[in-house]
């Protein structure tokens, strides 16, 4: 969770790197992040939460917007270069978004396992 804060405490300046400064931090790109291999990690963790159900419910959605937070971060690498009406900014807005509901439901998870 320290590292999600972080990243979206620090979010403007982080973002200035580019989508890959932002996909450093959530652990898609390099492994050098807290947050790399967070998928398996939190999967690994299922059996010991409270509800299982809902345990994996959490990580499946935690999941979904770290996948949409990494893919709106990597676009914003290309979208100068495509047809698209986005911009680099509203797409990096866009993974802030995800990343902060990726904290709503790491909190979740969180609580699920007690910590």
């Amino acid at each position: 969770r320290k590292d999600l804060h972080y990243l979206l405490e620090n979010y403007d300046e982080i973002s200035k790197g580019g989508g890959d400064a932002v996909r450093r931090y959530l652990g898609t790109v390099g492994v050098t992040s807290y947050m790399y291999g967070i998928g398996k990690v939190l999967k690994e963790l299922r059996d010991e939460s409270e509800d299982i159900v809902e345990y994996t419910e959490q990580m499946n959605e935690f999941n979904a917007y770290l996948n949409q937070a990494e893919t709106s971060a990597y676009m914003s690498l290309f979208v100068e270069h495509s047809s698209a009406k986005s911009t680099p900014e509203s797409l990096l807005k866009t993974s802030r978004d995800d990343a902060t509901m990726m904290l709503k439901y790491m909190d979740e998870i969180a609580t699920q396992l007690q910590l």
